[in-house]
Formats: C-alpha cells, sequence, structure tokens
C-alpha cells in the first residue's frame, strides 16, 4: 500500500458516523496488524469550544482543519478511518447558508481518500447538543451529499443495519482495498457483506 489508506464516513446526522469510524479502525488494526486510527469530527470539537454554531464565514476554516487533522494522522498511520471530511462542511454550508463556495475544495480533498462510506437513514434520531438540527434535516443532507459526490465523480459505498451488520459491511469494504503485509495473515473468517450491491452515483465507478 502506496500511502496511508484513507476511508471517508460521510452521512447525514445521527447515522453513527463517530461510533462506525471507532470501531471500524479498531477492527481493521486487529484484522490487519497495521497502524490504524480514527480522525474525529472537528466541527463537534469546535462547537463544544465556542458554545454555538459557525456561522458562514467560519465555514472554510472548519472544512480545511478537519482535513489537516486527517492528513497529519495520515503521515502517521497505515490506515486513516475519517468521521467526515470537507465534504460534509460544503453540504451543510449549502443547505444552511445557500453557499456551494466550498465544494469545489471538499471534492478535491475528497479524490484523496479510498473509500468513502455514506451511512444510510436507519437509525433513530438521537439529539446531541448544539450539532444535530433534527431529524427533519436528515434527507436533505442525504440528498446534497449524493449529488456533490456525483457531480465531481466521487464513488461511494452505502452502509446499512446496524449495531454488529453495520460495523462487519464497513469491514468487508475495507478489507477489499487492504493488501496485509507477509507474516500478517488477514482473519479466516471474512465478514458478511452489506446487503445490496455498493451503489455508485450515475452508475459509474470512475473515482
Amino acid at each position: 500500500m502506496s500511502g496511508a489508506l484513507r476511508i471517508a464516513i460521510l452521512g447525514a446526522e445521527s447515522t453513527g458516523k463517530t461510533e462506525l469510524a471507532r470501531a471500524l479502525a479498531a477492527q481493521l488494526a486487529a484484522r490487519t496488524g497495521m497502524r490504524c486510527t480514527w480522525v474525529g469530527e472537528w466541527l463537534r470539537d469546535w462547537c463544544e469550544r465556542e458554545g454555538r454554531t459557525p456561522r458562514a464565514d467560519e465555514q472554510a476554516a472548519i472544512a480545511r482543519t478537519q482535513q489537516a487533522h486527517i492528513d497529519a494522522a495520515a503521515a502517521a498511520h497505515d490506515i486513516v478511518v475519517c468521521d467526515t471530511t470537507a465534504v460534509m462542511t460544503a453540504v451543510y454550508s449549502e443547505l444552511i447558508f445557500g453557499d456551494r463556495s466550498l465544494a469545489a475544495y471538499a471534492a478535491v480533498e475528497q479524490r484523496r481518500c479510498d473509500l468513502t462510506l455514506l451511512t444510510a437513514l436507519d437509525l433513530p434520531w438521537v439529539a446531541d447538543g448544539l450539532q444535530r438540527d433534527g431529524p427533519h434535516v436528515r434527507e436533505p443532507v442525504d440528498a446534497g451529499l449524493r449529488a456533490l459526490l456525483a457531480a465531481h465523480g466521487l464513488r461511494w459505498t452505502r452502509i446499512a443495519g446496524s449495531g454488529r451488520a453495520r460495523v462487519e459491511a464497513a469491514l468487508d469494504a475495507a478489507m477489499a482495498l487492504v493488501s496485509v503485509p507477509p507474516g500478517r495473515p488477514e482473519g479466516t473468517e471474512r465478514p458478511k457483506g452489506p446487503e445490496g450491491a455498493p451503489e455508485w452515483p450515475g452508475g459509474q465507478r470512475t473515482k
């Protein structure tokens, strides 16, 4: 594997991104013996620090900081699981502020990811302080994510199910890209794949 394998987890609020990122990184480390880590969502830390949600003019810095954290993790690990990327900031910027200026930057950064997992809207919505606006925004965010990824020809795999099934679906998609180093054999029992085939914008599999 040349450089760190980057796995991005995108999805609307309360679709299990953080829990999935943690679990997937742990499972990949156990399965491969490689240096694996996960990068949390900078927006969450930002909101806790500032005690509010960001303004329109603060969105770009949040997106770039998220990517800087991912780059730093990639420099020191073999596999990095990203709990959101700049794409999420771009989608929310358009949805909340009508600002599409971050889309091009977010797409360029997303293209550096080897795998993009899009979490399904099949988990119950749970309140989480300043970060979550309500269940009514989940479908518009999901649609915005699909639209941005499709517009830039970025491939993605949908991850559904709950608990272990959700993690195994993500693990199956990730392990398809991992070359396990000699002497570190992959576990003999492969997890079952997600229900249905991976989804690709417009039927295209071009990254």
